[in-house]
């Protein structure tokens, strides 16, 4: 139940945080028995533990326990945890400047150093397919190598960590990213850092807080 509670509490600070709006978005965690993950179209103040559905690991692709259809997102986020047994908690959103990269299919490079809390530079933005389909989910996984968040053409964002609270901090911080950069461009664009300046800010993060972040 913990982890049901937890997966709920973040839900509702991603929307308080204005994240997300509405039913948009979706979060989910791993627990030994598989993935927790949001439910479709229900808002996330309407929650309650039991509605969570679970889709496991070792089970059949897409199946899910509960009376609760899971996200249509869910097939990103179950093929996030069956290639990146590190990451622990995905939270997707579709704040808005975030989204408007997106749209723009624009990705982050490495204009702050804040970048390297996500693995390095650039933060890609992922081709566009359509939203819960097999070819999204790879293209997202593509965007994610060496990396620890990506954009999502036409469409948001997304960010993973270790556990449900560090993605949720992820996901806001990658907001913030983008909304810098963002307003960075209306200031006649930003001066990047070099690669090595973005090395030594990974291998700082890296130092400060464990091996947390992949490089690449």
């Amino acid at each position: 139940m913990p982890h049901r509670t937890d997966l709920i509490e973040a839900a509702r600070a991603l929307a308080a945080q204005g994240l997300t709006q509405g039913t948009s978005g979706n979060l989910s965690l791993r627990t030994e028995a598989g993935m927790l993950i949001t439910p479709s179209a229900i808002p996330y103040d309407a929650l309650t533990p039991e509605m969570l559905p679970l889709l496991r690991f070792d089970g059949e692709y897409g199946a899910f326990e509960g009376a609760y259809r899971p996200s249509s997102e869910w097939r990103f986020h179950l093929d996030i945890y069956l290639a990146r047994p590190e990451v622990g908690a995905v939270v997707h959103h579709h704040a808005p400047y975030t989204t408007a990269l997106a749209m723009a299919r624009r990705e982050i490079p490495a204009c702050h150093y804040m970048i390297a809390r996500f693995g390095g530079a650039p933060l890609r933005c992922c081709g566009y397919a359509l939203f819960g389909t097999a070819e999204l989910s790879r293209l997202v996984l593509e965007a994610l190598e060496g990396r620890t968040a990506c954009l999502m053409a036409n469409h948001g964002g997304l960010a993973t960590a270790k556990d449900i609270g560090a993605a949720l901090a992820a996901a806001s911080e990658l907001e913030t990213l983008a909304q810098q950069y963002t307003l960075s461009l209306a200031a006649g664009g930003p001066v990047l850092l070099s690669e090595q300046e973005v090395a030594e800010a990974v291998a700082q993060f890296a130092a400060a807080y464990g091996p947390n972040l992949p490089t690449g």
